[in-house]
């Protein structure tokens, strides 16, 4: 069975990548944000950073999502933060 190319990421505001192309993610620090700026992302090919208006982790956690999946590797269960209860037993 072959590998399956990874699927896109958005990057918020229409921009998409992708995941297995995005090397680097870096957060804009506190008096470089703005209005649509959070995170630098650095991609394969681009001699310049795209600026995306999405956290790191949530872009981090879309890439590992889409490359895990593009590899065959199964989901692993989303962590609970400590006092998160159950909605549904």
């Amino acid at each position: 069975m072959g590998r399956m190319a990874a699927r896109m990421v958005h990057l918020g505001y229409g921009k998409w990548v992708r995941a297995d192309r995005v090397f680097a993610v870096v957060p804009l620090e506190a008096g470089e944000r703005g209005d649509r700026r959070r995170t630098y992302v650095h991609v394969e090919g681009l001699a310049e950073p795209l600026v995306a208006s999405r956290s790191e982790r949530a872009i981090l956690a879309d890439v590992e999502a889409a490359v895990s999946e593009a590899a065959g590797v199964p989901r692993r269960p989303r962590r609970r933060t400590a006092g998160q209860e159950e909605l549904f037993s």
